[in-house]
C-alpha cells in the first residue's frame, strides 16, 4: 500500500478546508443556533419531553447527522469531481496510485471535515441544552462509519456528476428530505400507525434512530438494525465504487 499517496492526497484536501476553516466551522454554528431558536423554543415550548428526554435534547442527534451526512456528500463529491472537471483525475490514474488509495484519501478527508463539524454542532448544542451520553464508545462508532458511508456515496455523486448543478442534485432533493422525515426532529412513535410503518421504509430513520439511541438510551427501532443498515449502505457504496474503478466509469471515458 502506497502510504505516502494516500497521506498527500488526504492533506491536500484538508489544506482546502483549513483555508476556509472560519467559514466551514461558522455556518453550522450558525444553523444549530437557528434550529434550536425554531425547533427548540417554538416547538419545544409546546412538546417538553419526546418519549423522557427533553425535546431541545432529543433533536441534537438528528441536527448532527443532518449536517454530517450532507456535509460529507459534498466534501467527497465536490474533492473528487474538481480533479475530474480540470483533467488532473488522469494524473492520478498513470500514477503508480491504486484505486483503493486514491479513494482511502479523498473519502478520508471527506469523513474527517464531517467528523470535525459533527463535534462543532455538539458543542455548540451544549451551549443550549444539558446532553449526557450513555453509550459514548457506540456513538463514536455510529458516527464514524455514517460519516464513512455518506462520504463514499459523496464520492460516488462526484464520478457521476457532469456539471456543478448535479453536485446538490442528491444531497438537496434527497438526503435532506429524508433526514427530515426520518424522524430527525420527532420521534416515528408520534406518527399515526399507518405512517409509522411507511417511515420505516426511510433508511434514514434506521441511521437516526441508532444515533439517538446512543445519545439517550431510547430509539424507534432495534440499534443491532440500525448497525446493520450502516453496514449494509457502506457495502453497497464500496460495491458501488469497486465497479466505477474497475468499468472506468466517467472517469476514463
Amino acid at each position: 500500500m502506497n502510504l505516502r499517496a494516500i497521506w498527500a492526497i488526504y492533506t491536500y484536501e484538508m489544506k482546502r478546508f483549513f483555508r476556509t476553516i472560519f467559514e466551514s466551522l461558522l455556518s453550522p454554528v450558525i444553523s444549530t443556533t437557528l434550529y434550536f431558536v425554531v425547533f427548540g423554543a417554538a416547538i419545544g415550548g409546546r412538546i417538553e419531553e419526546v418519549e423522557g428526554v427533553s425535546y431541545g435534547a432529543f433533536i441534537v442527534p438528528g441536527l448532527i447527522m443532518l449536517s454530517v451526512m450532507t456535509q460529507a456528500i459534498s466534501n467527497a463529491s465536490f474533492g473528487i469531481y474538481f480533479p475530474k472537471f480540470i483533467g488532473t483525475i488522469y494524473e492520478h490514474l498513470s500514477a503508480p496510485v491504486s484505486s483503493f488509495e486514491i479513494v482511502t484519501g479523498y473519502v478520508g478527508a471527506a469523513a474527517t471535515k464531517s467528523l470535525v463539524i459533527g463535534a462543532v454542532i455538539l458543542m455548540t448544542a451544549r451551549l443550549f441544552v444539558e446532553i449526557e451520553i450513555m453509550h459514548p464508545s457506540m456513538m463514536v462508532v455510529f458516527l464514524v462509519m455514517i460519516c464513512i458511508s455518506f462520504a463514499l456515496f459523496g464520492f460516488i455523486i462526484g464520478i457521476w456528476s457532469e456539471n456543478f448543478q448535479q453536485l446538490q442534485l442528491v444531497p438537496l432533493l434527497v438526503v435532506t428530505p429524508l433526514v427530515f422525515l426520518g424522524g430527525a426532529f420527532y420521534s416515528v412513535s408520534m406518527l399515526p400507525p399507518a405512517w409509522q410503518v411507511v417511515t420505516l421504509f426511510n433508511p434514514v430513520v434506521y441511521l437516526i434512530s441508532g444515533f439517538r439511541w446512543a445519545f439517550f438510551g431510547v430509539a424507534d427501532v432495534s440499534p443491532g438494525f440500525s448497525l446493520a443498515a450502516v453496514a449494509v449502505f457502506f457495502a453497497l457504496c464500496l460495491a458501488a465504487v469497486w465497479v466505477i474503478f474497475r468499468t472506468g466509469y466517467r472517469i476514463k471515458s
